[in-house]
């Protein structure tokens, strides 16, 4: 991150301090001198921030490096990691999980379990309240400050209440998550959408790192997205902003469970991809996941059809191809409207990422406009299925730099 915007001196002051962040936290441990050439800010500068992060304690002075020339060894800087701990936490239509982290942004302890689909709100949120309990327990034996909590979720989110709107694949309407969560947890509690998280965990310390213009795409039972504008997530006028899921791809297409016909998700997400493959095998295709599907439909699993693929299964590479298509034609129409430099795909679709990836390239090249193709590059994300809770990290690691007086424990 190495160019900062101009503004008023609290936000300029902030975005610098962030800036500082993101370099201890990919080149740690690092001398003021070398941040100040990194980030380009002037030594005084450099240095006036530094004090405010010792001062909170977010970084510690950890020894010294050579010095150049005089051979004076200069003094290295470090995260501090037992700073604070940071619970973060993802529903998804199927799992939950929770992880761990410290003020470095190292999971020290995650756990994930199945969720019933038909477990219902209350229940789902008291199994997720019981969770970061444990994993609260666990980081208050490293540090005595909880810095905050986050809760990714695949819907629409009120971004000042905490309330999830709207999640159509769990069913759920006008749920109080973060008003619920506050009864058991005396800290600050973020609550966003998963994909948007997921875009911030990516390009904080993530594969889209150092990109300012970044699409993130989250494949899984529904399609969510994350959309990095000059450096910054965008959220839309009212918070709502990139549900690519939810574009209409065909209006005659298959029933979304939005309510509306045809979304973009009901082509490219994994009961998309389930759906071919059992659609294959009841036309009488032969295909080592038969077995599978006519004794336990319920197991079939993404994994399960990349490996079929892997092994040159004609209904497994076919669906995998269809879906890929679909992927690239959105993408390729986002990319000429959007112009990123980076396009990230995560979510449990990534897993077959040896497979769709090329399809999607093609695609890319046969609809993107030239020029934008030239400036985009597809990656996969770095953190995969964790790539919403790291974004909970980031959220709160945000926040922290924001208003480090408040995190002070």
């Amino acid at each position: 991150m190495s160019d900062f915007k101009t503004g008023n001196h609290g936000m300029l002051r902030q975005q610098n301090l962030a800036g500082i962040m993101h370099h201890l936290y990919e080149n740690a441990p690092i001398s003021r001198i070398e941040l100040s050439r990194l980030t380009g800010l002037n030594k005084a500068t450099v240095s006036s921030l530094i004090n405010q992060l010792l001062e909170n304690q977010f970084v510690h002075e950890v020894g010294a490096g050579e010095g150049k020339g005089t051979g004076r060894r200069t003094v290295l800087l470090d995260l501090n990691p037992a700073r604070g701990f940071i619970v973060s936490s993802e529903i998804g239509v199927d799992f939950i999980t929770v992880i761990c982290a410290d003020f470095t942004a190292e999971v020290i302890w995650r756990k994930q379990e199945p969720l019933p689909a038909d477990l219902g709100e209350t229940v789902t949120l008291e199994r997720l309240a019981t969770l970061m309990k444990e994993a609260a327990a666990v980081g208050s034996r490293q540090s005595n400050t909880f810095l905050g909590a986050s809760i990714a979720v695949p819907g629409l989110i009120d971004p000042h209440s905490g309330t999830l709107l709207f999640a159509p694949n769990l069913g759920w309407q006008d749920t109080p998550v973060a008003e619920i969560l506050r009864r058991s947890f005396n800290v600050p509690i973020f609550v966003d959408n998963e994909a948007t998280l997921a875009a911030l965990g990516e390009q904080f310390f993530g594969a889209a790192e150092g990109y300012r213009e970044v699409l993130y795409l989250s494949a899984g039972v529904g399609l969510g997205g994350g959309l990095v504008l000059d450096g910054d997530l965008y959220k839309g006028a009212g918070g709502f902003a990139a549900e690519f899921g939810h574009m209409t791809m065909d209006p005659q297409g298959e029933q979304c469970q939005c309510g509306n016909r045809g979304c973009w998700e009901t082509q490219v997400s994994q009961s998309a991809l389930f759906r071919l493959v059992k659609n294959a095998l009841a036309a009488g295709q032969p295909s080592v996941l038969a077995k599978t599907v006519n004794t336990q439909p319920e197991t079939l699993s993404i994994r399960a059809i990349v490996e079929a693929a892997r092994q040159g299964d004609d209904v497994a590479l076919s669906a995998l191809k269809k879906v890929g298509q679909a992927l690239g034609v959105g993408i390729a129409s986002l990319v000429n409207v959007l112009n990123p430099g980076l396009v990230v795909f995560g979510g449990a679709l990534s897993l077959a990422s040896e497979f769709l990836l090329p399809v999607i390239a093609e695609e890319l090249h046969r609809r993107a406009l030239h020029w934008n193709e030239e400036t985009t590059r597809i990656v996969i994300a770095k953190f995969g299925m964790d790539a919403s809770v790291m974004g909970g990290v980031a959220k709160i690691l945000q926040a922290v730099l924001a208003n480090p007086a408040q995190a002070v424990g």
